[in-house]
């Protein structure tokens, strides 16, 4: 039951969410080739997911091709705004009566599944060559507050493999 909910958090991030891209249309995105971290990302995050996601975005540029280099032609950064917010999913309670042409009603939804971080994730890829934002694309997701660090994990693959999966961007 347990593996149930891994196999859920990849449908559950790419169900409602769509990525937003934005580029340089000028840009030629098949001449890059490598790729490292900028020097100083402030990501707004812990340093152990700040982990998590490297290790991720390490992974699914590695599957497009690109090689980690010490003098890379793109600088990947990423940053995250976050709150926390009551779960959306409730249980409605309602009552009523009425008779004749005369109706009341009174009804009202209690929060259940707990709290919920809410975080609009933004990955940037900067030209080396030129210092100048090439591509960008930002998701809106969200996962449990009392998540365990594997879940945690899964969340940060699935968003940045759902951003990832728009570069390069479509061709003119």
């Amino acid at each position: 039951m347990k593996y149930l909910f891994f196999l859920l958090i990849p449908i559950l991030v790419s169900c409602g969410s769509t990525v937003a891209v934005d580029f340089d249309d000028q840009t030629n995105f098949t001449s890059f080739s490598s790729y490292n971290f900028y020097p100083t990302i402030e990501s707004g995050l812990n340093d152990l997911d700040d982990k998590r996601i490297m290790f991720a975005i390490d992974s699914l540029m590695a599957q497009k091709g690109f090689q980690k280099s010490k003098n890379p032609q793109l600088l990947v950064n990423f940053f995250v705004k976050e709150f926390v917010t009551n779960s959306r999913n409730t249980l409605g309670i309602g009552i009523g009566g009425g008779g004749g042409n005369v109706g009341i009603g009174v009804s009202g939804g209690i929060p259940i599944g707990g709290r919920e971080i809410e975080q609009q994730f933004t990955l940037d890829l900067i030209d080396v060559n030129n210092d100048a934002l090439v591509w960008q694309g930002i998701l809106d997701g969200r996962y449990k507050e009392k998540s365990t660090p594997l879940q945690k994990e899964r969340y940060y693959e699935a968003i940045i493999q759902k951003i990832l999966k728009k570069y390069p961007p479509a061709s003119k």
